[in-house]
């Protein structure tokens, strides 16, 4: 009956930590006992875990104080923890200037007069050393060795009257209060003397001077400085317009001009000195930032190539620099060039292929040097399309532009206006300029270059003394009978040629017929025959031309149906050339006959395509989807032994071969250039050229099926 009445209403009725107390239980059932209510969740120790005891203890440590300073160990030469950590915190700190009044040492001292003057000698005597000098002039005497010390010019003046005497315990005090350096500064006295530093001590050493610099730029600021420089240029212009003093008649040829003034003088052009230094050493910095990139460049090689091969495996291409010139990031490069003869140089054309949005070209010349700003920068009033460099006088770049003018500079000047540049007067072509050549030097040694348009006319630019001189070589015709087609394409009759020209001037003379002018696009020089050369065109055709005959075409290829965006011939062999189109197709042609050998489909639009000049039967190429391939002839035919992905949300626009060195360089239409190095199985070569020429030769004989005509 205990245990009913004890646990059981107890345990029922308990619903919290809390004892549960019946209130209707008298007093004197206290001795009942007690059961605590626990909760079901609650943990079950054991007696030894309830026994065990926790200490806290209060200490003064900072809570904030760091625990895991570190110091630098001269002795082992390594940085170690400090265990000592300071835990001081000072809330308060003022430095006063009051004196123990009790201390022997700050006892003042007395004055011989009467007593009234006490409290004047009092404050005396507790001034600094510093107040001492202005109190020299006051009529109030003290002590005869006080007045001594402080101003040593009063010993001069006459005696004071003898002094009372003093006793001999007041004395000493008063010896050892002015024979103290410092009485009041405690701090000082203490560090009397020098302790020297420990190894493991760290020293600072002083800070560099410095200053704090600030100002508020607003729109409005750089609007007033813009208007500010374009109010000084016209100006300068208009003083450069006016005659100067003494001048005579507007048709005066001996007229001077006034110094238009330079706002803009760099030294960076003045002195050449300074600038060659500036250079090395922007070139050293970038060495050193590009330092793995200059490693890869020098010492790396595919070797997974040469073990498995060609056939079983693609050839993986090493990206090393990239070439961005940030004032014409919106710019596509329109042209690449190397330097004939210094093997790190190239040279960038910048504008724009979209007819919509045309602007200001560049030519921006970098060097591998110095990947992250070019060399020389030329402006152009319009967007550059193509460009060359002449191989007799490596300093000279021929330019075709989108208005249809062409110009040379020379980077040997300083100015950066062009060497010549072809105008409206002196002639120039009415469409844009999509590439130029340069060739052989005429017979009167004058440089000269072909340029071709797509208002259809190939013309060639003669370099003379003072001018550029014009001449039209071949205006393109859609005209299929301009062709001439005989049994033996390199063995032209003169009858059959006189015969075709007399028709052509007839055609011409009548008025009923009108000839439909072909758009150039492309065309390049055969490297053994300077007077051979094939061009493309957009409407998809390929004409075999010659500097010869201004009125016909040697032959006719058809076998695109879009435009042609580059020929080129093969660097080994005279009659192998090939074109890349819109089309999506490289096709391989022979130039002695109409079909193509080899057609490679890519399955995009191919922008540009180059032969090695390692080896006859490798070439590359790149299309809008911004891959590039690698094509190896002698191991596949019909497939590329590299195909590789540059860009991704870009077009590729050209490519180039480096004659030197293994690099490869790319463009696209955002204004990069990615330069990538080959593996070694694609720079191959044979010693003799010959020995390539013949190499291509047995392809080409294989896949025709037919025997080629020795040159």
């Amino acid at each position: 009956m205990y245990q009913q009445r004890t646990a059981q209403p107890i345990s029922e009725t308990a619903t919290s930590k809390k004892t549960f107390v019946d209130v209707n239980r008298d007093e004197d059932d206290d001795w009942l006992p007690k059961e605590l209510q626990k909760p079901p969740n609650q943990c079950q120790l054991t007696e030894q875990e309830l026994d065990e005891e926790f200490t806290r203890i209060l200490n003064a440590n900072n809570p904030l104080a760091p625990q895991n300073i570190a110091r630098y160990n001269f002795k082992e030469k390594t940085f170690k923890c400090s265990p000592n950590v300071d835990h001081l915190v000072v809330h308060l700190d003022i430095s006063g200037y009051l004196t123990f009044k009790n201390d022997v040492e700050e006892k003042p001292i007395k004055p011989v007069q009467d007593e009234n003057n006490a409290t004047e000698t009092e404050e005396k005597a507790t001034n600094t050393e510093g107040n001492s000098e202005e109190n020299k002039n006051t009529e109030t005497t003290t002590e005869q060795g006080t007045s001594t010390e402080g101003n040593p010019e009063n010993a001069e003046q006459p005696p004071a009257p003898a002094p009372a005497p003093v006793p001999e315990q007041e004395q000493d005090d008063n010896n050892a209060a002015n024979n103290s350096k410092n009485p009041f500064n405690f701090s000082e006295r203490a560090l009397q003397t020098f302790n020297n530093l420990s190894r493991e001590t760290s020293t600072n050493t002083e800070p560099p001077p410095k200053n704090t610099f600030s100002d508020t730029v607003t729109q409005w600021a750089i609007f007033d400085e813009y208007v500010k420089d374009l109010a000084q240029k016209e100006k300068a212009n208009k003083e450069k317009a006016k005659p100067a003093f003494g001048a005579k008649n507007k048709g005066d040829d001996h007229t001077f001009e006034l110094p238009v003034e330079n706002h803009v003088e760099d030294v960076y052009y003045r002195d050449p000195e300074l600038k060659m230094s500036i250079r090395k050493i922007e070139r050293m910095t970038n060495q050193n930032t590009h330092d793995e990139i200059t490693q890869d460049f020098k010492y790396w090689d595919d070797v997974a190539d040469e073990v498995k091969g060609l056939k079983n495996s693609n050839a993986r291409l090493l990206p090393l620099w990239k070439f961005v010139y940030k004032k014409e990031k919106k710019k596509h490069v329109t042209a690449l060039c190397w330097n004939p003869c210094l093997s790190d140089f190239f040279v960038v054309g910048y504008g724009s292929y979209n007819f919509s949005k045309q602007g200001p070209g560049l030519i921006a010349c970098f060097t591998l040097k110095n990947p992250s700003y070019p060399e020389f920068v030329y402006n152009t009033n319009s967007g550059v399309m193509c460009l060359d460099f002449y191989e007799k006088t490596p300093s000279l770049i021929a330019v075709g532009m989108y208005d249809g003018t062409v110009a040379v500079y020379d980077l040997a000047r300083k100015s950066e206006l062009p060497l010549y540049k072809s105008s409206t007067k002196t002639g120039k072509h009415t469409d844009p300029v999509w590439e130029v050549k340069w060739q052989k030097d005429d017979l009167y040694e004058h440089p000269n270059f072909f340029s071709i348009s797509s208002d259809g006319k190939i013309i060639q630019w003669t370099l003379l003394k003072n001018e550029l001189k014009k001449m039209d070589i071949i205006i393109l015709r859609s005209d299929k009978e301009l062709s001439i087609k005989t049994e033996d394409p390199k063995k032209i009759e003169t009858e059959n040629e006189d015969e075709n020209i007399r028709a052509l001037i007839e055609k011409e003379n009548n008025e009923d017929v009108a000839f439909d002018y072909a758009s150039g696009s492309c065309f390049d020089f055969n490297l053994q025959d300077d007077n051979v050369f094939v061009v493309g065109t957009e409407e998809g055709n390929i004409f075999k031309c010659s500097t010869s005959y201004n009125k016909q075409y040697l032959m006719t290829y058809e076998g695109h149906q879009m435009a042609i965006y580059c020929t080129k011939y093969n660097k080994f062999h005279p009659r192998i050339f090939l074109s890349a189109s819109a089309d999506w197709t490289i096709k391989l042609w022979d130039h002695d006959y109409d079909k193509p050998i080899i057609t490679f489909d890519l399955n995009s639009p191919v922008s540009s395509i180059e032969w090695s000049p390692y080896s006859s039967t490798i070439f590359a190429a790149v299309t809008n989807e911004g891959k590039v391939y690698i094509f190896e002839l002698n191991e596949k035919k019909y497939e590329p032994v590299c195909e590789q992905q540059i860009v991704k949300k870009a077009k590729l626009t050209h490519i180039r071969f480096n004659k030197y060195e293994p690099i490869l360089l790319v463009g696209d239409d955002k204004g990069n250039i990615y330069s990538l190095k080959l593996p070694p199985s694609l720079r191959k070569h044979s010693k003799e050229p010959r020995d390539e020429m013949q190499k291509l030769e047995k392809i080409i004989l294989i896949t025709s099926g037919r025997m080629p005509q020795n040159n």
